[in-house]
C-alpha cells in the first residue's frame, strides 16, 4: 500500500465516522422546536377539539357553580359534537353573546397597547381568554318550536306542553314560583336559532331579557362555541354535565 492509498483510506474513515455521528442540534434549537410544536397543538386543540372555560356567575346553579369573588367551576367545552349536528333541547352550551347581550360586557384587555398585543397573541393559542362575551346556558327550544311562560299557566311550555326540568333547584329563592316571576311569550324560535335559559332561572339574564332584539331573544347556532361535557375543576366537583331533554 502506498502512502497515497493510506491517506485516502484515512480520509474515507474520517468521513464515515462523521456520517455515522451527525452533528447534534444545539439545546436552544431543540427547546424552540418543542415550544413551536406545543403552540401549534394548542391552537388546533383549542379551536377544533375542546377548550376550558371558567364559570363566572350563578346563572347555571346548581348544575354549574360560579359567583363573584369565589372560585367557579372550570368546564371542558367540546368543539367537535356540533360539527356533525345541531344543539338539542337540554344541551348545556357555551356561545358568543349576540350584540344586544353585550351591554354590560367590559373588555378584559389591557389599556396598554403592547400588553394588549401580547394578550391577543395569547388568545390565539389558548393561553388567554378571547375578548368576547362568552356565556353558558341550557337549550330550551330550537328552531321552529314555540316557547312561552304565561301567568295563567303552570310553568314553562314548549309547543304548548309543560317541561320536565329536574336540573332546577326550587330551594333557591325565586326559583320556586311559576315562571320564576318573569312571564313571556309565546315566542317562535327562528330556524337556525336557539332559545336558551339558565338553570338558576331567577338569577339568569338569558333569552327572556332580549325579546326586543333582532333575534327575539334567541341565539344563532353560528354563535355556539361548543357543548359543555365535563366539570374538570375543582376535583371535588369533577363529573359529566347532563343533557337531560326537558321536552
Amino acid at each position: 500500500m502506498t502512502e497515497s492509498d493510506a491517506h485516502e483510506d484515512s480520509t474515507d474513515s474520517t468521513e464515515s465516522a462523521v456520517a455515522d455521528h451527525p452533528r447534534k442540534r444545539p439545546l436552544w434549537r431543540e427547546i424552540l422546536i418543542l415550544v413551536v410544536v406545543a403552540l401549534v397543538l394548542s391552537v388546533v386543540i383549542q379551536n377544533f377539539v375542546g377548550r376550558i372555560f371558567l364559570i363566572p356567575s350563578e346563572s347555571m346553579e346548581p348544575t354549574l357553580h360560579g359567583c363573584t369573588g369565589c372560585t367557579g367551576d372550570k368546564i371542558l367545552v367540546d368543539r367537535i359534537s356540533y360539527r356533525f349536528g345541531d344543539p338539542q333541547p337540554g344541551d348545556v352550551v357555551v356561545f358568543k353573546g349576540p350584540e344586544s347581550w353585550n351591554d354590560e360586557y367590559k373588555s378584559i384587555r389591557s389599556d396598554n397597547s403592547i400588553v394588549r398585543a401580547f394578550q391577543g397573541l395569547g388568545s390565539i393559542v389558548g393561553l388567554v381568554p378571547p375578548d368576547e362575551n362568552d356565556l353558558v346556558k341550557r337549550v330550551v327550544a330550537v328552531g321552529g318550536q314555540t316557547v312561552q311562560c304565561l301567568s295563567e299557566e303552570e310553568g314553562l311550555r314548549v309547543n304548548g306542553k309543560p317541561l320536565t326540568e329536574p336540573y332546577i333547584d326550587k330551594r333557591i329563592p325565586g326559583n320556586d314560583t311559576s315562571c320564576q316571576g318573569r312571564y313571556f311569550g309565546p315566542v317562535t324560535v327562528p330556524d337556525g336559532n336557539l332559545w336558551v335559559m339558565g338553570d338558576n332561572r331567577a338569577h339568569s339574564k338569558d333569552s327572556r331579557f332580549h325579546l326586543d332584539d333582532e333575534h327575539s331573544g334567541t341565539v344563532p347556532i353560528d354563535n355556539v362555541i361548543g357543548k359543555v361535557q365535563l366539570i374538570v375543576l375543582p376535583f371535588s366537583r369533577w363529573g359529566t354535565v347532563s343533557s337531560f331533554d326537558p321536552q
